[in-house]
């Protein structure tokens, strides 16, 4: 494991030096002796969700102090850690990007790309929230059957025959935000793809578009129609059933991607989260963490 800490520190220093260090607010030169530098609280929190399943800062904190005091001698207190590591949330995106980069995928698994949505939960809708109001608020989520307050992740995931799909593009959005909504956007710089979705992103209209302009194909489970004739229903029942089941097929390596990083990092449960910055944090570094479990690193 000490091999693994070290393989990462090094990489974390050269996504740093390259492009990190651009993006990072920097509050002190990080190069005085007792100062922590940001690679270094870059890997630990890397390394802690990635490989020892510590998804709070605190126990991050704790863990590090306990068992690898001599690989990090600067330490800072607890408080001192939390806020530094808060005041590094523009730099998970950026080693995001430079991981999904390093991954690779073919070209031909390129063309498919799965897209999906994911709740990521501050508080339940029973109590006010008090957190990153600026991002946060309440809906319903229709697949877990509850109301909550929070944020919902939004994953456009490259297809990988065999293995879990790489984001392609990604970002928050306050929970009330209709999935499609958040798509079109993303649909403007795209071209030649095959997209595949859920039925909360069908649209005739939006479909026949992209197609026409684009050369991008939408599939998506086949939605009823309102007053349709019961015997035209009947009649095309067999053939939607079929297309649906295989729209289904090819989504479901996403919900298993989903599955797999709430498992891995807990992302969902965001109700630790103190601050806006916290809170990006929260996502955007446990989703590095869990493609550096899908790189070299892992042991």
């Amino acid at each position: 494991m000490a091999l693994t800490l070290i393989a990462l520190y090094y990489y974390v220093c050269d996504c740093y030096d390259k492009q990190v260090r651009w993006q990072v607010q920097r509050f002190s030169s990080n190069k005085l002796e007792g100062q922590i530098s940001d690679e270094e609280l870059l890997t630990i929190y890397l390394f802690c969700v990635a490989y020892q399943e510590k998804t709070t800062l605190r126990s991050m904190h704790r863990y590090m102090h306990q068992h690898w005091a001599t690989y990090f001698p600067n330490l800072p207190a607890y408080q001192t850690f939390g806020n530094r590591i808060n005041r590094l949330a523009d730099a998970f995106p950026v080693l995001i990007k430079q991981l999904i980069t390093d991954l690779g995928v073919g070209e031909q698994d390129a063309q498919v790309l799965l897209v999906d949505s994911m709740p990521i939960i501050t508080c339940s809708a029973k109590r006010q929230p008090k957190v990153a109001l600026e991002l946060v608020d309440k809906t319903y989520c229709a697949s877990k059957g509850f109301y909550y307050h929070g944020v919902k992740l939004h994953l456009l995931g490259q297809r990988r025959s065999g293995s879990l799909p790489l984001p392609y593009a990604l970002g928050i959005t306050p929970a009330s935000a209709h999935d499609l909504t958040c798509l079109r956007p993303v649909l403007g710089q795209l071209s030649e793809k095959i997209i595949v979705a859920d039925k909360a992103y069908a649209d005739q209209k939006l479909r026949a578009q992209v197609i026409d302009q684009q050369q991008i194909e939408l599939l998506t489970p086949v939605k009823g129609v309102k007053n349709k004739p019961e015997s035209l229903v009947h009649f095309d029942q067999a053939s939607n059933d079929l297309f649906s089941r295989a729209v289904s097929s090819l989504r479901q390596p996403i919900e298993s991607f989903f599955s797999w990083l709430q498992h891995k990092t807990q992302l969902q449960l965001a109700s630790k989260v103190r601050s806006t910055l916290g809170l990006k944090v929260h996502v955007f570094g446990k989703i590095a963490a869990a493609l550096c479990i899908l790189m070299k690193f892992n042991p």
